[in-house]
């Protein structure tokens, strides 16, 4: 390596730091960026690294977004985006977002708005959807073990051949959720949930390996926190 491309630590700086404000020329580096309601102006954005960067509620309508890596960035109906620019498909986790297949292992989700979204076969086992607005949203086939969607507003949302194994689920609203053809429940606990009185008998039908299961998390079995709808 010649010596003017060593890497020098001293004017390196994390890029979840980096500020609108000190950005200077060249592609930037934002990763995991806070950059929430701020009015960017006309920032050249080009090939701009953004993934994970929150952008609830910001303005990048008069910004360069050519080839920017958006990749798991929050925006919510807030946020604004130039006109040619499809948000939809960039990656990106809001409102009306295309997710299929995408690997969301783990992520924070709280409070997200996914409202119009598809997440069908998405990756979502030990994700925290807590308080997360998936109205009509369309989860068949998503691995939902172990995550966390503590009240989470599921109403009319299609869980279809899903997975639930563990799923913390106290307080959500499932009312209208369709829940008939979920993979399994074991270990999912249901306590407090709202919406489901017209499938709890059926969810009680399902084999007792699932809802005799001991969630360790929520000192739970599956099997009582059904019973406790009734």
């Amino acid at each position: 390596m010649a010596v003017s491309e060593v890497l020098d630590l001293s004017q390196w700086k994390k890029p979840e730091e980096t500020s609108p404000e000190q950005l200077e020329a060249g592609i930037v580096d934002a990763r995991g960026a806070d950059w929430r309601r701020i009015k960017l102006g006309k920032l050249n954005l080009t090939k701009a690294k953004l993934c994970r960067c929150d952008l609830r509620g910001s303005d990048l309508s008069l910004c360069q977004l050519n080839e920017a890596d958006l990749r798991l960035a929050k925006y919510d109906s807030d946020t604004k985006f130039p006109d040619e620019f499809d948000i939809s498909i960039s990656g990106a986790i809001g409102p009306g977002a295309k997710l299929n297949g995408a690997y969301l292992n783990g992520t924070d989700l709280r409070e997200m708005d996914l409202r119009r979204s598809s997440l069908m076969g998405a990756y979502l086992s030990g994700s925290d959807l807590s308080g997360a607005l998936l109205d009509g949203v369309s989860l068949a086939g998503a691995d939902l073990r172990s995550a966390i969607m503590r009240g989470a507003m599921c109403r009319d949302t299609r869980f279809g051949t899903s997975e639930l194994n563990m799923t913390d689920l106290r307080g959500a609203n499932l009312q209208g959720a369709n829940l008939e053809n979920v993979e399994s429940i074991k270990g999912a606990d249901f306590t407090l949930c709202t919406g489901l009185e017209e499938q709890v008998q059926h969810l009680l039908n399902r084999p007792s390996a699932e809802l005799d299961c001991w969630n360790p998390l929520t000192r739970s079995t599956t099997r009582t926190s059904l019973e406790s709808l009734i």
